[in-house]
């Protein structure tokens, strides 16, 4: 069995990560879904068993407080009507910022196309921090797997994708995600074995506390 499966989208988000693990990783394998939901939920349907999951990769800021190259730890994914708790977030989110990266958490909201005008509004009066097109499938079939999703933000309302510089905004955001890289597998590590145990406990007929993400920081 693998231990951490880390998905991205694209080939330049998987070469960033596959640089980015430390020389000491072991049983870790990086998969690339292709772009959006569909192809997502495909990878989703044929993924090796792990004993953790994140996704990771470039996204698009909602929230107009979010900078392209800052970090975002989901608490919660949503895709269509579900929504999926991640309970790691402000643990990830922690390490992260001792790493040196601007980061903060919140919402993310996957969909299957680029999200503007009425949309984003709407999005952002319901408290979504930022977009994806892939995380929501991955999520859905990570029910009761320690889970994680970090983007790195390359577009916003202020500076929109199809300008000058994004050339330059996906190099630095290529770095950040080399940076990220050995903080997922650090987490993986001591995540994976904790689940497990806590699987085993409840299949035993025992209980266990429910944990309800933070809110998002400002």
């Amino acid at each position: 069995m693998t231990g951490l499966l880390i998905c991205t989208a694209l080939r330049i988000e998987a070469r960033a990560v596959r640089r980015g693990l430390p020389p000491s990783a072991r049983n870790v394998r990086v998969i690339r879904t292709g772009l959006g939901p569909r192809r997502a939920a495909r990878t989703a349907g044929r993924l090796p068993e792990h004993t953790a999951l994140a996704v990771t990769g470039f996204g698009g800021a909602l929230d107009v407080g979010l900078r392209p190259g800052d970090v975002l730890v989901a608490t919660e994914v949503r895709f269509g009507e579900r929504v999926f708790p991640c309970a790691a977030a402000r643990r990830v989110a922690e390490e992260l910022a001792l790493e040196g990266l601007h980061t903060r958490i919140g919402p993310l909201f996957t969909s299957p196309h680029l999200v503007t005008g009425g949309e984003r509004l709407r999005l952002v009066a319901a408290g979504v921090r930022a977009v994806d097109m892939e995380t929501g499938p991955l999520a859905e079939v990570s029910v009761g797997t320690p889970f994680v999703a970090v983007r790195v933000i390359v577009d916003t309302p202020a500076v929109p994708l199809l300008r000058p510089g994004t050339v330059r905004r996906v190099l630095t955001a290529s770095g950040r995600l080399r940076r990220i890289t050995p903080v997922l597998v650090a987490w993986a590590a001591t995540a994976g074995p904790r689940t497990a145990a806590r699987a085993a406990e409840k299949r035993s007929g025992g209980t266990r506390s429910g944990f309800t993400p933070p809110e998002a920081k400002p």
